[in-house]
């Protein structure tokens, strides 16, 4: 093979799993198979090159300079990049120019602010799963942010998804093939089929503990605790991201400095599926942002703000006080309408400070960044002096920790062009009168350029061809143009250089000594700018504590306006935090929908639930009603409170719950080979094996993926469950079953309320209000109208409903007027469960009608009373 070609298998056999872009010149080339994948994937144009074997090497390649879209191409469709770079001069190198792998791009690992998404964060995850408990490491390397957490317990798998779901991780390293024959394959499968994130779990060497915490107590320090390092599980997780970084990144990671760990009671606890279901971050169906919570609370101005409210969203808060400390930023910006209109305008000044800095840290920022950085260091005094009034503690705290770095721009200010251009090998960016030497080669480089023109004008007039011209070119340099139909012309002291078809290039003593003048100019201008440039930016690295802790506070600040406007603008009220048990709500309303219905009026509705006599909302009602909007609104009115925002009320008094459970909907998962029932009753399960009384559960419609009576059963079994003592937790409880309400009178705590509804003849009009009371009528062929089936189908539901309505009154009749001989015998209570026992087991439940099947059931129950 060719030397170029064996110094690339070297490097490549390194980097086998990974597409290697090999520079060569101005060029990233790919060989071979990599060739081969990259032209498919990137629609290139595959050639070949010769290799020194028989056959020409397939290859394929991307211009350096705009080699990041390609990547993120790459990247977007699951592969892993390693970028090989020429680490000398090819002008200086004697032989084969040097090159090195300088940098590995996976999904995890990703820096550069055009492939990542502005307005949530990009993590890396490493995953430990011990022999009892597991341990959990998130990492945003753009932004530094580091978060860990350990935990073990029953519900293991369902706290693991959860933790996965919130942060949702594009890349996860795990020590998971050692353990999958311990039940954990469907960890895997969540990873790579719900979050679509790549799984690498073949490098248990990264999670060995004592190698781990070494790398743990190097990177942090004191800061961690004596009880953190003897965590094992949460250690190997945070040790292996650790050691990831450093191999990927080929870079110290040092500015990752403050490890956050987190524990059970810190934030109010969202399973996977409630945080689906409530609609968090993303809709349900189309996974989008529009339509969700975030989409409604989130007027930032800034990325960095919009990540932190998203985390805010995510992470509701347990802490009294530190709810009412966000209440009360919120309350002063939401009261000062000029503090926050002025406050808005400027954070929209705000650049993406976190993911700036990183690339200043690992070398990679240009000129335009570092002026983005001093675009907006020059806010913070306006914004500074805006809050130096502020009552609050969260923002009189902003106020006295908010940095000017002026010293920090100085250098930015005093060396960088005003506009820059993007390269850094292009010249132009150092700012006239920073540096004599540039302010001297400069004027060489742009007075030689003059002096050419009049070097043209001077060469025409004095040998009299008239379309001469000079030009140049990187193979001959400076050259004299002259037409063939003016060759004669041509005077003696030119020196033929090329012959093209129709002219002659020549060149004289004065241009080639003039040629090394401003090119020698123009090499050391670019160099030394380059220089000057690194400088500065490695000076501006120096600050990274002090940019980033900037940066945090204008984030915190950008949420706060935020919570702020969206309270304003949609006349939110502060909500009442406490220890309570209460959860009490006024003309509550749902913070999404009524964005969507501002042509109409949305009905607000009132919810007492309390751990008393308003322990479980037992609420039945017509589909489209609005049942499930209205417990929703309650659970997102809840989440809100918690995370410090006002609420769509005109009171509310809430008590912190510690979880909110929801089970809602019923649809089959193919995927998992689960039908409607199975995965309700999953759902179910976990519920009730993980609230506690502190916890907020909304159950809609549960039961409906079965038979009528085994439906029933379990609803009721799981009300009566949920309502005592074992659980005794706030409770919504949609359902059809309108027999569980007669639950009113038989268990403490349990409250009918219905939505009201009015028909007209064979019309139905939803009047939206939830009322005291139960109904007995769904409504369900109203319904049906209401969607568009046909009149011929409608008709013939009645028919059939009115049909079957009228034998279920013959048959109670029939049992009524019928004298049973047991009955007489009936002298005891125990006598009387015994016979109903006995007629229960020999009842062939399978060959009655439902109708049939309920007036058995009644009369039994009318036995009992």
């Amino acid at each position: 093979m060719t030397p170029m070609m064996q110094q690339y298998f070297e490097v490549k056999n390194q980097y086998k799993d990974y597409l290697l872009f090999y520079r060569l010149g101005d060029f990233y080339e790919m060989f071979f198979d990599d060739a081969k994948t990259a032209s498919r994937e990137l629609e290139l144009t595959l050639t070949g090159r010769d290799c020194g074997e028989a056959e020409r090497a397939p290859m394929c390649g991307v211009p350096f300079h705009s080699a990041e879209a390609y990547i993120g191409k790459l990247i977007e469709k699951g592969y892993k990049v390693a970028i090989c770079e020429q680490t000398e001069d090819p002008s200086k190198a004697k032989g084969l120019v040097r090159r090195e792998v300088t940098r590995v791009i996976t999904p995890g690992t990703l820096i550069e602010t055009m492939l990542l998404p502005e307005q949530r964060n990009n993590y890396l995850c490493a995953l430990y799963m011990g022999e009892t408990r597991c341990g959990v490491c998130f990492c945003d390397v753009s932004t530094a942010e580091i978060s860990a957490t350990s935990f073990g317990g029953d519900a293991f798998d369902a706290r693991l998804q959860s933790e996965l779901s919130t942060y949702a991780p594009r890349e996860v390293l795990s020590n998971l093939a050692a353990r999958r024959m311990n039940d954990y394959a469907g960890v895997a499968d969540f990873i790579t089929g719900r979050l679509s994130a790549m799984l690498s779990d073949n490098q248990p060497a990264r999670f060995e503990y004592e190698s781990a915490k070494e790398r743990c107590t190097g990177q942090f320090g004191e800061t961690l605790p004596p009880e953190t390092l003897e965590d094992r599980p949460l250690i190997c997780a945070v040790g292996a991201i650790l050691s990831y970084l450093v191999e990927t990144q080929k870079h110290d990671v040092s500015h990752i400095r403050k490890l956050n760990v987190y524990s059970d009671g810190q934030y109010l606890e969202l399973d996977t599926n409630t945080r689906r279901n409530l609609e968090l971050t993303e809709t349900l169906r189309s996974k989008e942002k529009k339509g969700s919570l975030l989409w409604a609370l989130d007027k930032t101005k800034s990325a960095a703000g919009a990540r932190l409210l998203r985390k805010w969203v995510e992470h509701p808060l347990i802490s009294v006080a530190q709810i009412n400390e966000r209440q009360s930023a919120v309350e002063e910006l939401m009261q000062s309408h000029i503090m926050r209109e002025e406050l808005s305008a400027l954070l929209s000044n705000v650049l993406d400070l976190e993911r700036l800095i990183t690339k200043i840290v690992y070398g990679t920022a240009n000129p335009k960044d570092l002026r983005a950085i001093a675009t907006t260091v020059k806010v913070i005094p306006e914004v500074r002096a805006l809050l130096c009034d502020a009552k609050s503690s969260e923002l009189r705290r902003i106020h006295r920790n908010l940095d000017l770095l002026l010293d920090v721009i100085a250098p930015i200010e005093e060396g960088i062009v005003d506009d820059p251009p993007f390269l850094v090998r292009e010249g132009g960016i150092i700012r006239p009168g920073y540096h004599a030497d540039v302010d001297y080669l400069r004027s060489i480089a742009f007075d030689g350029k003059s002096w050419l023109e009049q070097m043209t004008a001077t060469e025409r007039e004095r040998t009299g061809i008239k379309n001469l011209k000079i030009g140049y070119n990187k193979v001959f340099g400076y050259y004299i143009e002259v037409t063939n139909s003016y060759k004669e012309l041509v005077p003696p002291e030119y020196i033929r250089k090329q012959t093209l078809v129709g002219a002659e290039r020549y060149i004289t003593d004065e241009l080639k000594a003039k040629e090394s003048e401003i090119l020698g100019a123009s090499d050391r201008l670019w160099d030394i700018e380059y220089d000057l440039f690194q400088a500065i930016r490695a000076e501006v690295a120096k600050a990274d504590v002090r940019i980033r802790s900037v940066a945090a506070l204008l984030s915190e600040l950008d949420a706060y306006q935020s919570l702020a406007s969206v309270a304003a603008l949609n006349h939110y009220v502060r909500p009442e935090v406490d220890h309570s048990d209460t959860i009490e709500i006024k003309d509550g309303r749902h913070p999404v929908v009524e964005q969507f219905v501002k042509d109409s009026y949305f009905v607000p509705n009132d919810t007492k639930l309390d751990l008393d006599h308003n322990r479980v909302m037992l609420i039945t009602g017509p589909n489209m009603a609005g049942k499930s909007t209205y417990m929703r609104q309650v659970a997102l009115i809840t989440v809100m409170a918690q995370i410090g925002s006002f609420v769509p009320a005109s009171e509310a008094r809430i008590g912190i719950v510690d979880k909110v459970f929801t089970r809602v909907g019923a649809s089959d998962d193919l995927a998992s080979g689960q039908s409607t029932f199975m995965l309700e009753m999953t759902e179910v399960a976990y519920i009730l094996r993980n609230a506690t009384r502190r916890s907020l559960i909304i159950y809609d419609e549960v039961g409906r993926g079965t038979s009528t009576f085994d439906g029933m059963s379990m609803a009721r079994a799981i009300v009566e469950y949920t309502a005592g003592r074992k659980i005794g937790a706030k409770t919504l409880f949609a359902t059809h079953y309108h027999e569980l309400t007669t639950l009113e009178n038989e268990l403490q705590g349990v409250v009918n309320f219905h939505v009201a509804a009015k028909k007209r003849g064979d019309d139905i009009i939803f009047l939206r209000k939830i009322v005291s009371g139960s109904t007995d009528d769904s409504y369900g062929i109203e319904v049906a109208k209401l969607a568009g089936v046909p009149g011929e189908v409608i008709r013939r539901a009645k028919e059939i409903l009115a049909s079957v309505e009228a034998t279920a009154r013959a048959l109670q009749t029939a049992n009524a007027e019928k004298e049973p001989e047991d009955d007489l015998l009936i002298t005891t209570d125990d006598f009387v469960e015994e016979q109903i026992i006995e007629e229960l087991k020999k009842a062939d439940l399978n060959s009655l009608s439902p109708f049939e099947c309920m007036s058995f059931l009644f009369n039994l129950q009318k036995r009992l009373k």
